[in-house]
């Protein structure tokens, strides 16, 4: 075999290796990226379900402290007269 036959064939085998390779660990960056994906949507999914208690929560704080406030107004509206 002549040199420069031996050159191309080993450029070859090299880029073809590198190519296998590169091909190989793009696939196990887009693993790892769904699988990320997969843990940021269900910490979202808890956060926004703990938004959801803390709304909850705050509607039923306002409505007690409007309550209060006319309980209030309508005790000192009732020792006026």
């Amino acid at each position: 075999m002549s040199r420069s036959s031996k050159v191309v064939l080993g450029l070859s085998v090299l880029l073809t290796a590198a190519t296998v390779a590169g091909v190989h660990l793009k696939q196990r960056q887009d693993q790892q990226r769904l699988r990320d994906g997969v843990i940021r949507d269900i910490e979202r999914q808890n956060r926004k379900k703990e938004n959801i208690r803390l709304l909850g929560e705050q509607i039923i704080l306002t409505e007690q402290l409007e309550a209060e406030r006319e309980k209030m107004l309508l005790t000192k509206g009732s020792q006026k007269t």
